[in-house]
């Protein structure tokens, strides 16, 4: 078996050209390295703690959540509001358990389940985490260079070429320091959100309307009355599957052991999970209110029904057209194109987010699963590469089409990326919660609560069901608006054979946790019963 805790020994790299082997501590070069203080107020130790939270909260309002949010606002009012507030408290719940497992376990989620299962389920895992992270990327390249084509009038497929080089600006990064990665994160974030803020508050919404729909209902999940082509139930499913992210619970997992930590000290583990969980949930509420903005302009800044097409391009064109806002004020401030730039620059400044945190989590399920080490730049040239040949295929097929199909057709690529996500959720989420359930790897006073344990199986296992069930829906998009009854049926059986493979596999990964975790428990009574420590061990 895998040595439990890799980061407690003295780990050496054997360099092969442009590969080493790791296994060592998560992210090597910045664990621990950030010194927070002692002894100071609240407020001067949550700002020396906060950080982690703003790079996790990115992959929650990334390019891939705006149409989901802007479509439901489009079709249902603010029925969907509950369904942006429960994925919300939700991930809030996940983060807390990654967050928790990284700190006192000193390992993140890949390095965890690495170190209880086989070495073929290992490189199982990690192909599957790396094509749920490409899967996430289609939608950062999409952003990317639309966002590129609409502020500079850049042909999409040259854009798309553009998008493979902020590899350079995530060089640059890697030099200025860790603690500026964060703070260029969140003023990033502050701009995405005072953008849509002012665009909704210009919209005057109708605010009793809005914090009722944030009450859940049961026909948030109901599967009639469709508006154009969409029931609530795909509605909302589309909100879920575009909010819970795997590749979040390993990045979080990681970044939470770049503070200094004394590891001999309980409360000191103590007091960083308590600033951590603040720092957590102080940036995933301000997710919440992004990607209820995001709902809220489909209702208030556009007349009902007027967006007739809900990509980029569409919502672009449509923030610049007078006749479809929903007042006065709105239709002079369109008029002077204000609104369709801002909105194109906060797509970009949120397809720059998600690359800087989708490298490092490449970075950190390659070194987890398969102890390999490349160098970030290469890392990032090869999967933006890969991420890349599916949206130029898609140009290059469309290319010959009216406008509108082409951005139809790069709009449903991006919905149909996330189908991978369905896919390699389950992977992370019930491994992270029955290692944060364990007595052995949190310790009696660090596992999970009663409470944290029902919430959390509630959560995992409804999240796994409504991914699931959702991903009939999901496959059938492959063949678009006028897929015939033999292409359905066929992606009706390709989606249930997915989802008994998926059981496989999990139930294989479930195995293999416990035995591993049996195995530890022993060899840890062991060496306490031969008079060793568990450090020693």
């Amino acid at each position: 078996m895998n040595d439990p805790h890799p980061n407690k020994r003295k780990v050496t790299h054997t360099k092969h050209h442009l590969v080493e082997y790791a296994n060592g501590p998560s992210l090597e070069e910045i664990n621990g390295t950030i010194e927070v203080p002692k002894n100071m107020g609240f407020w001067k130790t949550l700002f020396a703690y906060s950080g982690p939270g703003a790079l996790v909260a990115v992959g929650y309002m990334d390019p891939g959540n705006w149409s989901t949010s802007i479509t439901g606002g489009q079709n249902f009012q603010y029925l969907l509001m509950s369904i942006i507030l429960m994925s919300s408290l939700i991930a809030m719940l996940l983060q807390y358990m990654s967050a928790k497992l990284g700190i006192v376990s000193q390992m993140d989620l890949a390095q965890a389940i690495r170190a209880r299962t086989s070495k073929s389920l290992g490189v199982v895992l990690w192909i599957l985490t790396e094509l749920a992270i490409m899967a996430t990327d289609i939608a950062e390249v999409i952003g990317g260079a639309i966002a590129l084509y609409l502020l500079f009038h850049i042909p999409l497929f040259i854009a798309v070429f553009i998008t493979v080089f902020d590899v350079l600006l995530l060089l640059l990064l890697t030099k200025i320091g860790f603690r500026k990665i964060e703070a260029i994160v969140v003023a990033l974030i502050v701009v995405i959100f005072i953008i849509f803020a002012y665009q909704v508050a210009l919209s005057k919404p109708a605010w009793n309307e809005v914090i009722k729909g944030l009450v859940p209902s049961a026909e948030a999940f109901s599967t009639s009355h469709p508006v154009a082509g969409q029931t609530p139930l795909t509605g909302a499913l589309g909100i879920i599957g575009a909010t819970v992210m795997p590749h979040n619970l390993y990045l979080h997992s990681s970044i939470v052991q770049s503070r200094k930590i004394n590891h001999n000290d309980p409360e000191d583990i103590a007091r960083t999970l308590r600033f951590s969980k603040w720092d957590s949930n102080i940036q995933l509420t301000m997710a919440f209110f992004v990607n209820s903005l995001l709902l809220i302009m489909g209702v208030a800044v556009f007349k009902t029904g007027s967006v007739a097409d809900p990509s980029f391009f569409g919502l672009f064109k449509a923030l610049s057209d007078p006749t479809v806002m929903n007042n006065s004020i709105l239709a002079h401030v369109a008029s002077s194109g204000i609104l369709s730039i801002l909105f194109a620059i906060a797509l970009l400044a949120s397809g720059q987010n998600s690359t800087i945190t989708g490298t490092l989590t490449g970075q950190i399920i390659m070194e987890g699963f398969v102890h390999m080490r490349v160098p970030i730049w290469l890392r990032r040239l090869v999967t933006r590469l890969l991420s890349v040949i599916p949206v130029l295929i898609c140009v290059l097929m469309t290319s010959g089409k009216s406008d509108v199909e082409e951005h139809i057709a790069i709009n449903n690529l991006m919905n149909n990326s996330q189908v991978f996500l369905a896919f390699a959720l389950p992977f992370s989420m019930l491994p992270l919660l029955m290692f944060t359930d364990s007595r052995i790897e949190m310790g009696e006073r660090f596992k999970n609560s009663w409470l944290i344990k029902l919430l959390g199986w509630l959560s995992v296992l409804g999240l796994i069901f409504l991914n699931m069930k959702g991903l009939p829906n999901q496959i059938e998009g492959f063949f678009g608006d006028a897929a015939t009854t033999s292409q359905l049926q066929f992606a009706d059986n390709l989606s249930y054979g997915i989802i008994v493979l998926v059981l496989l596999v999990l139930i294989w990964t479930i195995i293999e946790l416990y035995k591993g975790d049996k195995r530890y428990a022993q060899q840890l009574k062991t060496t306490r019963a031969e008079g060793k420590s568990e450090d020693e061990f």
